[in-house]
C-alpha cells in the first residue's frame, strides 16, 4: 500500500511565508526607487570633486579674449604714437600690469623682466605675449585666467581708479583762506576774496588820510 502524502511541516510553511514577505518588500522598494528616478528634477546631486572637497579655490571665470586683445592693442600704442598695435614692449607690458594690479608683492617687475627676455625680442606679438603670461603664471603659481581677467578689465591706458572725494577734499583745503596765516593771510579780505596786488605789496594810500587812521570814510558829509 502506497504511503500517503505527509502533510507539510509547520516550520516549512512559516519559512515560505517569510520568503514571500521579503520578496514583496524588495519589489516595493525597487518600484519606489524607479518611480523617483523617472521624475524630472530628482536626480541625485553630483558628488563634489576632490578639489572642492578639499576646499580649493573656485576656478577663475573664463577670459573675454576680444577684450583682452583690445587691451593689448591699446597698451601697445601707449606712449608710442607710431605703433601699429601689433607689438608690445616690456615697458608697456609693465605699465599695463601695474594698472591692472597684477604686479604686486607676488609678481614683481623683476619677474616680468626675466620671463619677457626669454622671448628674445624687444617687442612681442600677441601670440608670444600669451606665451609670456602662461610661463609667468606657471612659475609664480597664479591662475592665468585671473591675470588676464584683471588685464582685460583695468580700463584704458593711463586710467587709474583714484579714491573718490580725495581730489575734492584737497582742493577745498587749499582754497580755505581761513587756514592761511602770516603774510598769506593778508592777501584775502574778510569774505575770503583775493585782494590782488594790494595783498602782495604795500600800496601808498593817496586818499589824504594819515597812515593808521582808523575812522576813514566815517565823516558825515551833511555837516
Amino acid at each position: 500500500m502506497a504511503d500517503e502524502a505527509q502533510p507539510a511541516n509547520g516550520t516549512d510553511v512559516v519559512d515560505k511565508m517569510t520568503v514571500e514577505v521579503a520578496e514583496m518588500a524588495l519589489d516595493a522598494k525597487e518600484a519606489a526607487a524607479k518611480e523617483v528616478a523617472e521624475q524630472p528634477g530628482t536626480a541625485e546631486p553630483a558628488m563634489p570633486s576632490e578639489k572642492e572637497a578639499n576646499g580649493s579655490a573656485t576656478p577663475a571665470k573664463p577670459v573675454c579674449s576680444a577684450a583682452f586683445k583690445e587691451q593689448f592693442k591699446a597698451f601697445s600704442k601707449f606712449g608710442d604714437t607710431k605703433s601699429d598695435g601689433k607689438h608690445l614692449t616690456l615697458s608697456q607690458s609693465d605699465k599695463w600690469m601695474k594698472q591692472a594690479k597684477v604686479i604686486d608683492k607676488k609678481i614683481t617687475t623683476t619677474d616680468t623682466g626675466i620671463h619677457f627676455k626669454k622671448l628674445k625680442s624687444m617687442k612681442v606679438t600677441y601670440e608670444d605675449y600669451n606665451k609670456f603670461l602662461e610661463d609667468l603664471a606657471k612659475t609664480k603659481k597664479v591662475e592665468l585666467d585671473e591675470i588676464k581677467n584683471k588685464m582685460a578689465n583695468c580700463g584704458a591706458p593711463g586710467v587709474h581708479n583714484a579714491t573718490p572725494g580725495k581730489a575734492a577734499e584737497t582742493v577745498a583745503r587749499l582754497t580755505d583762506t581761513s587756514k592761511y596765516t602770516g603774510s598769506h593771510k593778508q592777501r584775502f579780505d574778510e569774505a575770503g576774496k583775493g585782494k590782488g596786488i594790494a595783498g602782495r605789496k604795500d600800496m601808498v594810500d593817496k586818499s589824504g588820510y594819515v597812515s593808521g587812521y582808523g575812522h576813514k570814510n566815517t565823516y558825515d558829509k551833511t555837516h
